[in-house]
């Protein structure tokens, strides 16, 4: 949590992401424009990081200048476009490339079209970092989008709020502390990389981590009384009760009272500990918002697994039948809950494999709409 001026902001894009969605429009670019030499147009303020990043990537032959517009004061849109620093370079003939550091609305899109179209240009695009599509209302299309996001006031990578935050590396959002609890249930099989998606996803959303496995070895290490009393069961070869996971799980809950929301990892594994955690949640008047599964071929997770024993030491990760045994485990206890929530209307299935930060994008589209 940062603050300007009078307003608080919470992170919401993490530097990481933002670098890749650049990545992506620097690529898209170079490939429509392979042939030809084309100028990128800055707006400033905003544009000038995202601009300058923009170019780092771009390897072909390009030109580079700036115009100013505004259409902001403070955190509201004035819906009112003024050109204040014009061209000094012909454009005609040209194919010019506008960078925005973000479009919501589309009045300051649509002003530049009809500048740069009377100027006689051949091609017009609009390159933009960030992309509200909710709040946009025109019908010109937007050719380079970095990251779509909700109709949020954001701050940070070029954006300001009245003069600050323009400097910071990510980006932040308008805290709302009405915003709703965010309740997650993370599923993945082994090698899916839930636990990578967890951290980025804690951090992006607030939400304080429960692993189950963290807590059973908290517990256990500093002997506290539900520590003993689950290790007396292990001890003996038995499993713990469900009893006894909850009320660890039910602890660790009530030692953050102000929480924006929790992800839950590892927990739930019956259909008996779903209710008792919606049970649970129901008598703070909370709710699971979402369960949330990385979706993934078993044998391309075999290859991963297998490749992560190499370094890992794990002898589980080396062994291609125990690697499979443990996904049809998995399989044949989460059908259960995977039905059980989709029932509620609450399961959300997303694709698991890629690069991280396009599995963190795609996780995030889906938080981000419920």
């Amino acid at each position: 949590m940062i603050q300007l001026h009078d307003k608080k902001f919470e992170a919401f894009i993490p530097e990481q992401e933002i670098n890749f969605a650049i990545q992506n429009v620097a690529k898209q670019i170079e490939d429509d424009f392979y042939d030809e030499v084309p100028i990128f147009i800055g707006v400033l303020n905003g544009s000038f990081m995202f601009l300058s990043d923009l170019m780092k990537q771009y390897s072909s032959t390009c030109e580079v200048s700036f115009i100013k517009m505004a259409s902001y004061e403070g955190t509201k849109t004035t819906n009112e476009v003024k050109e204040l620093i014009g061209l000094n370079q012909d454009v005609e003939g040209r194919s010019v490339v506008i960078i925005e550091d973000i479009v919501d609305t589309g009045n300051t899109v649509e002003e530049l079209k009809k500048l740069f179209k009377g100027l006689g240009v051949k091609h017009f695009k609009i390159a933009t970092l960030f992309f509200k599509p909710e709040a946009y209302t025109k019908d010109i299309k937007i050719d380079y989008i970095g990251i779509r996001i909700p109709n949020k006031f954001i701050v940070g990578f070029g954006l300001d709020y009245d003069g600050l935050g323009r400097n910071l590396k990510q980006v932040y959002q308008l805290s709302n502390t009405h915003n709703k609890m965010i309740n997650i249930v993370l599923f993945g099989k082994p090698g899916a990389g839930k636990g990578t998606q967890a951290e980025f996803l804690k951090k992006k959303y607030n939400l304080v981590h429960l692993s189950t496995g963290d807590i059973f070895r908290y517990n256990i290490k500093n002997d506290t009384d539900l520590g003993k009393l689950a290790k007396s069961y292990m001890d003996k070869g038995d499993l713990v009760p469900d009893e006894v996971t909850i009320k660890m799980l039910q602890d660790e809950v009530e030692k953050n009272p102000n929480s924006k929301g929790f992800l839950f990892d590892g927990f739930p594994r019956t259909i008996n500990q779903a209710n008792s955690l919606d049970s649970f949640l129901q008598s703070k008047n909370w709710e699971v918002t979402a369960t949330v599964a990385l979706e993934a071929d078993d044998e391309i997770l075999v290859q991963r697994l297998l490749e992560r024993g190499k370094t890992s030491g794990r002898t589980d990760d080396q062994d291609v039948e125990k690697i499979r045994n443990r996904y049809e485990e998995y399989n044949e206890k989460t059908a259960p809950l995977m039905d059980y929530y989709k029932k509620q209307g609450k399961f959300k299935a997303v694709d698991g494999i890629g690069e991280i930060v396009e599995i963190t994008e795609r996780l995030s589209k889906v938080i981000d709409n419920l």
